[in-house]
């Protein structure tokens, strides 16, 4: 027979030894492979919660920080921006903000927690752009109906000092309104995701 004088001990012993070192090696090789799959340090950073101290802002500043790699704009608004927003809803597509994306705490006239403190993701919802800040009245090259807001010079869209877009452009939607909610007065903390779940409670 084939098998004569073969001792089955070593060959059971050299069979396992050699399971053991492809497992150890297969492992070695899976190691790498995986933690190139696993999210970075850097990417987990980027999608962390965001503190603003918003203690020193003055009436009409907007801060920029950034969130999950978006801009994100905290304005301190006037009660002129405030009184004004009241008379802009028959020139808006959504005054309502029905069709628009924001937590419920933010569903009303100012799109905010607290009405003169204003949170918003700065990209247009048309195309991804960032609108610059126009806080002025009547600029020569937006004209008279201009009553200060958020002007996209990518596609010409026009979003009022709540985010809300103007009729007639090609911005679709409101400015989106990320999670974000007040740890003291003037401390803010934006995409926490217990913000949604606060809600829920409340």
């Amino acid at each position: 027979m084939i098998n004569e004088g073969v001792d089955r001990h070593k060959r059971r012993f050299l069979t396992s030894a050699l399971t053991v070192v492809g497992a150890v090696g297969s492992g070695y090789l899976a190691v790498p492979f995986l933690s190139q799959m696993a999210p970075s340090t850097k990417a987990m950073a980027a999608s962390a919660p965001v503190t603003v101290d918003i203690s020193k802002m003055e009436a009409g500043q907007m801060l920029r920080v950034e969130w999950r790699g978006k801009p994100v704009w905290v304005l301190n608004r006037t009660q002129a921006v405030l009184d004004t927003l009241k008379t802009l809803d028959s020139q808006l597509s959504d005054p309502f903000s029905n069709e628009s994306e924001q937590p419920t705490s933010s569903k009303n006239p100012t799109r905010s927690i607290r009405p003169d403190i204003f949170v918003a993701v700065g990209l247009c919802t048309h195309l991804g752009c960032s609108p610059t800040f126009r806080p002025e009245i009547a600029p020569h090259d937006l004209g008279e109906k201009w009553q200060g807001g958020f002007f996209c010079p990518c596609h010409g869209s026009w979003f009022d000092l709540a985010g809300r877009v103007y009729q007639g452009v090609p911005a679709p939607t409101n400015l989106e309104i990320p999670p974000y909610r007040y740890v003291t007065d003037n401390q803010i903390i934006i995409g926490d995701d217990e913000a949604e779940a606060m809600e829920v409670k409340a």
